[in-house]
């Protein structure tokens, strides 16, 4: 008989979303350090694999005011997980850091120094940023065209695990004598020459204990999945229902082969939101009540003007959707993370939610929170323990990136009463059987590696 699959479970600290309802008396400090150690040691009582940070570069901005749904003051990710290697033990420390404006040997030295602190838990979720906005707060400003970014990310990368690579297995000798470490002449050396870097030099930062962090990738296009197939540990989804969730699984899972990888090298781990009532009425009547504080009015209107391009602040947003089609061309409201467009036909999408508000009678604000939500696990315990169970046993996942509503305290419901039911079903752990991350998630540690290839 097969064994069950075990369900992976992880943490996300919400920041530059529209998931997080701060209006809630219960919602606590977004940059304070107490938020982060709470959020951070309920995650790790349930024994989760990782917390997860995102990153924005600039507050966005819509109509020349600052975006109603950025964190003001979000501090620095390293800054964070570092601190929070010494109030952890166990649960691995993810952050999003972006390979545009960066430098290789700074990231390098950054990881390898998180998974010497945190005796191996630290975790590197890869991005690229292209648009000139949040380039302005940068020397390289605005300057890489949307081809460039790839490449520059490409060799990024490559330049990264080389100056992971550099320090040879058994170049650092203890001498208790002296009470330091030495190191052979060759530890750290390296020389990386490409279109992009031009650098020479020793990496100072011995082998860590994981040999490299582990390496996250959240790219759904299909230089994306091949990015991930070939050289991620695991791969951030947005697919919702079963029927997408397991195409998008076996899609990716089936490049791995011709990379040299196995079936469980890689984990499909996607995002998901949930709401938890002692009935199953309970919980929705509880969805629909979060749904609305996540999406007030002037928030439907600005993630209504992303899809039409338009100033849409003189409309109702409890009135009908615009009758008019959306403005083709770039869009030019919106600076930063919004500025991208959501949909790749606005216009057919716009026709879409039309017809949506139509048939059910739905004002602008509610056609936006039905189009807008993710994946939501929303029931009574037992029912989202089951719901969680069969996606991961029937292929559509390996686990979930749970991302709650309130920070810090949002997810200790889940912890205190999903949990329980997990490990009753013998599908989650009830103690960590390693120390490191790698162990966590059940991947070796790479081989020393000439390069690899970024593409998102």
């Amino acid at each position: 008989m097969t064994p069950r699959k075990q369900v992976h479970l992880a943490a996300h600290f919400p920041g530059v979303n529209n998931t997080t309802v701060w209006s809630d008396p219960q919602s606590g400090s977004q940059i304070e350090f107490d938020s982060f150690v709470r959020f951070a040691q309920i995650a790790e009582q349930a024994k989760f694999d990782f917390l997860f940070l995102a990153e924005g570069l600039r507050l966005r901005e819509q109509n020349g005011k600052i975006y109603d749904l950025d964190v003001v003051g979000r501090p620095d990710t390293f800054t964070i997980l570092s601190a929070l290697a010494a109030v952890t033990e166990r649960i691995g420390l993810t952050g999003t850091i972006n390979s545009t404006f960066n430098e290789p040997f700074e990231v390098a030295r950054q990881f390898a120094t998180l998974d010497h602190l945190s005796d191996g838990r630290a975790a590197w979720n890869v991005v690229t940023s292209w648009d000139a906005f949040t380039g302005e707060n940068f020397r390289r400003g605005g300057y890489l065209a949307e081809g460039d970014r790839y490449a520059r990310a490409e060799s990024f990368l490559h330049a990264t695990q080389r100056l992971f690579d550099s320090w040879p297995d058994g170049a650092v000798v203890a001498d208790a004598a002296a009470g330091r470490f030495l190191a052979d002449d060759r530890a750290g050396e390296f020389s990386i020459h490409d279109d992009f870097f031009d650098i020479d030099g020793h990496f100072d930062v011995p082998r860590s204990p994981q040999g490299r962090p582990v390496i996250f990738q959240a790219g759904d296009s299909d230089a994306g999945r091949e990015f991930a197939a070939a050289s991620a540990d695991a791969i951030f989804s947005r697919h919702g229902t079963l029927e997408a969730g397991q195409a998008f699984y076996s899609d990716v899972k089936g490049r791995l082969a011709k990379y040299g990888r196995a079936h469980a090298d890689l984990l499909v781990l996607p995002a998901a939101t949930f709401t938890i009532g002692e009935t199953e009425s309970e919980a929705q009547d509880l969805a629909r009540h979060v749904r609305s504080q996540q999406v007030s009015g002037q928030s439907a209107l600005r993630l209504a003007e992303q899809l039409w391009n338009v100033d849409l602040s003189d409309r109702d947003p409890d009135g009908p959707l615009p009758e008019f089609d959306p403005v083709p061309g770039e869009n030019t409201l919106a600076k930063g993370r919004a500025s991208v467009r959501m949909n790749r036909d606005p216009i057919e999408v716009s026709r879409q939610w039309r017809a949506l508000a139509e048939a059910k009678g739905l004002s602008l604000r509610e056609t936006v929170i039905e189009t807008s939500s993710r994946q939501n696990f929303i029931g009574t315990p037992e029912s989202v323990a089951e719901t969680i169970d069969s996606y991961v046993q029937a292929d559509a996942s390996d686990g979930f990136i749970l991302v709650p509503h309130l920070v810090p305290g949002g997810l200790a419901e889940f912890a205190d009463t999903v949990v329980p039911l997990l490990q009753e079903r013998g599908v989650y752990r009830t103690e960590y059987e390693g120390t490191t991350l790698r162990d966590h998630l059940g991947i070796s540690v790479p081989q020393r590696s000439e390069g690899a290839s970024l593409v998102s």
